[in-house]
């Protein structure tokens, strides 16, 4: 099918707010795992994901009536989920560490390489996941959003409540803290 005659989650979304109840379904299969997977990297807790993946839907759901398409429905969507982690971590006053059986999950992933390339590897995204564990929040967040959910600097800023620019900064300074933490 033709993307070009797919609808756009922003007339999805004004349908929805009309009464069509299946452009709820599309909206929500469109972005369900890009959403959860944002806030699971967030939060490393998938029980608190979980929750509030459906809170964050919920706000989608009570805001309907009102939205207006000011914005592209992802950043609208993402900038509600930022805000609800703003919310969180104001709350909780710390960052939950990884989980304890962090490693041996990575461990028990297969790999069909030799045990010489999985040590390497293995070793190379456990250094990666410490410096991004690293990263202060605001430049963990904004590199997730731009590298995972492949948002753009703009999308990202509105996401975010900065300037253009300071996502900017944010990247620059987290990607040399990366590069820093990987060749250590």
């Amino acid at each position: 099918m033709d993307a070009a005659a797919l609808p756009t989650d922003e007339s999805l979304m004004l349908a929805w707010a009309g009464g069509e109840l299946r452009a709820f379904d599309t909206l929500y299969a469109r972005h369900r795992s890009r959403l959860y997977s944002f806030l699971l990297r967030q939060l490393r807790d998938a029980a608190l994901a979980d929750e509030m993946f459906q809170d964050v839907w919920q706000r989608v759901i009570a805001a309907r009536a009102g939205w207006q398409p000011e914005a592209a429905f992802t950043t609208w969507l993402f900038r509600i989920a930022h805000n609800r982690l703003n919310d969180h971590w104001r709350a909780a006053r710390h960052r939950p560490p990884a989980p304890g059986d962090a490693e041996e999950r990575v461990a028990r992933m297969s790999d069909t390489h030799t045990p010489e390339s999985q040590l390497s590897e293995f070793e190379q995204r456990r250094q990666l996941q410490l410096a991004m564990e690293q990263l202060p929040d605001e430049q963990r967040e904004v590199l997730q959003l731009r590298l995972e959910q492949e948002l753009s600097l703009e999308e990202i800023a509105q996401i975010t409540g900065v300037g253009r620019e300071t996502v900017k900064s944010r990247l620059r300074y987290a990607m040399d803290k990366l590069r820093a933490g990987v060749s250590e």
